[in-house]
């Protein structure tokens, strides 16, 4: 409505002051109208006509000498010129309105007309001669408190800064840009500056100012302005990325990731990816990383983003690391290098410089065709004076070869050193590259010595406990046969020893399990042979075992498992459900339940082994199913290698499946393991 409001205003004032105009004399009087009438038009972006009343007014102002006029006409003429990207004439008509300015001694309007050389400039890219002439302006437009006129010298003088590389510069005039935009209530004008100002504190580190600046733009946005939100939302998770802000990072970057995909935005896509990658490899997801990265990649060579390439050649170096495929790193690294190294001479300023030798020969060139321009027209100079001309011709000649031999040679001697110093610089680039892989290879070194280290630890122990347990149940195993052979037990007896005999045999079979695995999982040698297998027989066969355990300890076990199959080796799997039935089994007391059960879910075969026991804390989750060792006494003092779910998180992974838990101390634990139902493709 308001937009509106003021279209019809602009439209009554442009017919007013027609209408004033058509009934005025031919003078001065009349071409200020026509002024106000063309100032009018343009700023209701209507050039043909203000072009049309310019070229009337042109001619009144020219037949009466109107300075002013001419001056003012200029100026609004090379408006008009400059909005149809004809700088030529734009600058033409600029100079000669700020002379009749100057002569005029009116100091407002030059300022005016510097603003808008330093405007035109800028966006051809000459930026220093940009800066100069906003500069100019800024003095006198400050001092009338021009807001439209500042807002656009603020603007014009923090693009020229920010493409210069003065970033605090840039930052300055920003800000004050911004003052004046929300007095002004000028939108674009305030997104632009948001958006500059937020990428301007990113590169220098101030991530909470540039997330600060992100938002404002974000709020000033439309919800369904996909294309400003597309370029919003990946640098936003970026930035949050700084902090490690992991949760509000993924919730940017996925919403940016995919609004650009369904607006096909590869700029912002590229961004978003990048982001993903970065997000993914903090978080130790290395095979989603390693994707999102090389389609960035495969994007930012599309695009030619180079400062992309670069972030994408970093995070590749890093993911490539941490997998200690060092070969790999090597190769990124020495992309990373080779790129940086043209971003720095692309971004370097050099400034033409004329040596003194150079002045020097174009002074002899223009004195000796002066002479020659002297000689010509005296073609009736005596012999002798024509004489003494030639020995002054041949002295200047003499002198030129001179010191252009001379240039030829300094220019031999530059060449030579920058070919010396691109010689340098390549083996110094080459002596970094061995330091870095030498370094890469120290790291591998340091991380084999470690987990060697580890290892070597878990088997001690391991073999510490193993040695213990298997001992105890051997030693009750032999006491029971020996006093068989002395046939010193009486039937009764034999029949109440037989099922302390079986869980003894038990223990030792388990813990002679675990330890096999161990070592084979250690060696590497595990190789899995799937094949479909239904997972109720399974259940069946393992609950048959702990029965005797299960009724001697008073617990209740509930079979829920439904006829279903998975895609894995049987083998491994029966270790599996075997480990954890004898986990739930060693942290129930009397009175608690375990419940076996297995459920569909998209596509794959989702187990549960859940149980009412004493449960896990917080702290205690985290330990499981690591490499090394971790171990609580049951409920009845058990004891246990604490490899078992260790083994089973290898054998689970080693079938394409995933293992997780879930428990409240106190209250329970529910173990879960998920297995695909076909060949994975």
């Amino acid at each position: 409505m308001l937009s509106t409001s003021v279209g019809f205003s602009q439209t009554y004032d442009i017919d007013k002051l027609a209408l004033e105009l058509a009934f005025q004399e031919q003078d001065s009087l009349k071409v200020e109208t026509s002024l106000k009438l063309i100032k009018a038009l343009y700023e209701a972006d209507d050039y043909e006509r203000a072009l049309e009343y310019i070229l009337k007014s042109e001619k009144l102002s020219n037949n009466l000498n109107y300075k002013k006029g001419i001056a003012e006409i200029a100026y609004y003429k090379s408006l008009i010129y400059a909005q149809k990207n004809d700088y030529i004439n734009a600058i033409s008509g600029y100079n000669k309105s700020k002379a009749l300015f100057n002569t005029l001694k009116d100091t407002l309007s030059v300022a005016k007309v510097n603003n808008s050389i330093g405007l035109i400039e800028i966006k051809r890219g000459n930026y220093n001669k940009g800066l100069d002439f906003s500069l100019a302006a800024i003095k006198e437009l400050e001092k009338r408190n021009l807001v439209k006129d500042l807002n656009l010298a603020y603007s014009n003088l923090a693009n020229a800064y920010y493409n210069i590389n003065l970033y605090e510069k840039a930052i300055e005039f920003y800000l004050k840009a911004l003052d004046v935009q929300l007095k002004l209530n000028d939108t674009k004008g305030i997104n632009e500056s948001h958006s500059k100002l937020a990428e301007l504190y990113s590169n220098k580190k101030e991530h909470r100012r540039a997330i600060e600046y992100y938002e404002k733009l974000l709020e000033n946005t439309a919800p369904n302005n996909d294309s400003i939100r597309g370029q919003i939302f990946p640098k936003l998770g970026g930035e949050y990325l700084k902090f490690n802000d992991y949760n509000k990072a993924t919730k940017y970057l996925i919403t940016g990731y995919n609004i650009n995909i369904r607006t096909k935005n590869q700029a912002g896509l590229l961004l978003a990816l990048n982001n993903l990658g970065d997000l993914n490899l903090k978080q130790g997801r290395l095979q989603t990383a390693e994707k999102q990265l090389l389609d960035a990649g495969t994007i930012a060579k599309k695009l030619n983003n180079k400062t992309e390439l670069l972030r994408h050649y970093k995070l590749m170096k890093s993911l490539d690391s941490t997998r200690r495929r060092f070969d790999r790193a090597f190769v990124w690294q020495r992309e990373y290098y080779e790129l940086n190294n043209i971003l720095k001479k692309e971004t370097k300023i050099v400034s033409p410089i004329i040596t003194e030798t150079q002045k020097s020969v174009k002074a002899i060139d223009s004195e000796t065709n002066n002479i020659i321009q002297d000689v010509n027209p005296t073609n009736n100079l005596s012999l002798e004076e024509k004489a003494q001309i030639d020995k002054k011709l041949d002295k200047y000649k003499l002198l030129l070869y001179a010191l252009l031999a001379a240039l030829i040679v300094v220019s031999a001697l530059l060449v030579l050193v920058y070919l010396k110093r691109n010689s340098n610089i390549k083996y110094m680039q080459e002596l970094e590259e061995k330091n870095i892989k030498i370094e890469l290879e120290n790291e591998a070194f340091s991380e084999q010595t470690k987990h060697l280290e580890n290892v070597n630890n878990v088997k001690d122990k391991l073999f510490s406990i193993v040695s213990h347990d298997l001992k105890d149940s051997l030693s009750s195993i032999n006491g029971f046969i020996d006093l068989l052979k002395d046939g010193s037990l009486s039937r009764e007896e034999f029949d109440n020893l037989i099922p302390e005999l079986s869980e003894n045999a038990n223990n030792a079979s388990l813990l002679l399990f675990n330890l096999l695995n161990w070592s084979k999982s250690q060696m590497q040698s595990l190789e899995p042979k799937p094949s479909l297998f239904d997972i109720q027989e399974v259940f069946e066969s393992k609950v048959k075992l702990i029965d005797q355990r299960v009724e001697n300890k008073g617990i209740n076990l509930v079979d829920h498992s439904l006829r279903d199959f998975a895609y894995a080796d049987r083998s491994m799997f029966e270790i599996v459900v075997q480990n954890l039935l004898a986990n739930a089994l060693k942290f129930c007391k009397s009175g608690d339940t375990i419940t076996v059960s297995n459920h569909i879910s998209n596509g794959s075969c989702i187990v549960s082994i859940a149980d009412t026991g004493v449960g896990i804390s917080e702290a205690n989750q985290k330990k499981l199913f690591k490499s090394s060792s971790f171990t609580t006494m049951g409920t009845d003092n058990e004891k246990g290698t604490g490899l078992g779910l260790s083994i089973c998180k290898e054998l689970v992974e080693l079938n394409n499946g995933k293992i997780w838990v879930e428990s409240t101390q106190g209250v329970g634990s529910t173990f879960y393991v998920q297995l695909p139902k076909s060949r994975p493709s």
